[in-house]
């Protein structure tokens, strides 16, 4: 439900990540890097990642696929144990997934031993395109007009293709969209190829404004109205506001217990006495809801 970026190349930042509550920590070697220090947030990523560790999983968003950079950071990372998944940052198609995929097989090919600073690898006798084997889990994040077109082809490209996702500062400026309108259909066309390629619904991009709570909370409850689930965050203070609006309200919880309960007495499609039609449709969708209200604890 909760992602939260910290620095690659600010090891104390991601310590205080891991520790901060949320469900999965995003090493980025991507836009928090320099470039000056692209080198070192990967040096100090791989050491994090070559061992098993306690705490929430841990993914990388490396850089542009189509630059020096990513191609050597798939390589050095996709074989480490504390690796949990790599984020594709503008990922155009199908191609580009593909080619991460050859990547990290050609990582793997090295030994999951391999060492931290191994930074080439030969494929020889790893598993062809269409295999998961020796490829972690990948997912995409669509950032271009071209991106949202492919986005159900992305979704499905290859079998370690775990979720999408929009990143719309990108997008933004790619589209020329100066309101929240021209996201509208962006945002929909990902939640649906998300959910056709039968993936788990989407995070919400990031809400850039840290100290714009009451901002975070209306657009995550406009999200959780679109499909999306849960949000990627930049800073611990913005996990709270962001659980909070995605969790079930009371009232939301006891009416799905009602429809499961209901359902259960009775087979086929039935009416409550309050007049709410329940069928197949309505009792899986009251079941996820209890599945989330029991993150309350």
């Amino acid at each position: 439900m909760t992602w939260l970026y910290a620095p690659g190349d600010r090891p104390e930042v991601v310590r205080k990540a891991l520790t901060s509550g949320a469900d999965v920590v995003i090493v980025d070697l991507e836009d928090a890097v320099a470039s000056e220090r692209k080198a070192y947030a990967l040096h100090a990523t791989a050491g994090l990642l070559a061992r098993p560790r306690p705490g929430p999983p841990v993914h990388v968003r490396i850089n542009a696929l189509d630059g020096p950079l990513a191609a050597d950071e798939v390589r050095a990372l996709a074989g480490l144990p504390g690796l949990a998944g790599l984020r594709l940052p503008k990922v155009d198609g199908p191609e580009d997934v593909l080619r991460v995929a050859r990547w990290a097989r050609e990582a793997r090919g090295e030994g999951a031993g391999a060492q931290a600073d191994a930074l080439t690898g030969a494929g020889a006798g790893s598993p062809g395109v269409g295999s998961g084997v020796g490829v972690p889990p990948l997912y995409a994040l669509l950032e271009s007009a071209l991106g949202i077109e492919n986005a159900f082809a992305i979704a499905t490209a290859h079998p370690s293709v775990r979720g999408i996702a929009l990143g719309e500062a990108d997008l933004r400026a790619v589209l020329g969209v100066t309101g929240e309108a021209g996201l509208a259909w962006p945002r929909s066309r990902t939640v649906v190829a998300a959910r056709a390629a039968g993936l788990a619904p989407p995070p919400q991009s990031v809400y850039p404004d840290v100290a714009d709570i009451a901002g975070l909370a209306r657009s995550c409850a406009e999200g959780r109205a679109l499909g999306f689930c849960g949000r990627t965050a930049v800073h611990p203070s913005q996990l709270a506001i962001i659980e909070r609006a995605y969790l079930p309200t009371r009232q939301e919880t006891e009416a799905a217990e009602e429809v499961v309960k209901a359902a259960a007495s009775r087979a086929g499609a039935l009416a409550l006495p309050d007049g709410r039609f329940v069928d197949a449709a309505v009792v899986a969708g009251a079941r996820r809801t209890l599945a989330l209200a029991r993150r309350r604890g």
